[in-house]
């Protein structure tokens, strides 16, 4: 970016189990992203996020960072792309779990298929235009993109 101009950036910065960081990242992101996408374009991105603020806050020995960027530039920020990316401090890569036949239980099921976590990645992987895990420091940056049209 060295045009000299600035993209649109939000950054809110998580404690280790605080939960509520989850609402609250939701709130931020809807706050950031008012005038952003088509309809439902933000709704998703507050979904995928909350999943990987989640799984940063559960699943790692530290707090985390979400981030959120529109590029595209502050002339047309409502046409842009967005990028969301957490960081922890945990170096260990999420792993995507294969989804489960209905009713046949599986790595994101349980016996009866009412298990109520293991998918936040599924999702992430079937709504976001893109996504990925780049290592970041002594940890890890996962992250997504949407465009601010429906694919």
């Amino acid at each position: 970016m060295g045009n000299g101009r600035r993209e649109p950036c939000w950054e809110r910065r998580l404690r280790r189990g605080d939960l509520a960081a989850v609402a609250e990242t939701r709130a931020g992101l809807r706050r950031f992203l008012e005038h952003w996408g088509a309809p439902g374009r933000a709704e998703t991105a507050e979904l995928l996020a909350s999943e990987l603020v989640t799984n940063a806050l559960l699943h790692t020995d530290g707090g985390a960072v979400v981030t959120a960027v529109l590029t595209g530039g502050p002339a047309a920020p409502a046409k842009g792309r967005l990028r969301v990316e957490v960081r922890d401090l945990l170096s260990r890569r999420p792993v995507l779990r294969a989804s489960p036949e209905p009713g046949a239980g599986g790595a994101a099921a349980d016996a009866s298929g009412t298990a109520t976590s293991g998918r936040g990645l599924l999702l992430v992987d079937s709504l976001a235009d893109c996504w990925g895990v780049r290592a970041h420091g002594v940890g890890k940056a996962v992250w997504f993109e949407l465009d601010a049209e429906d694919r």
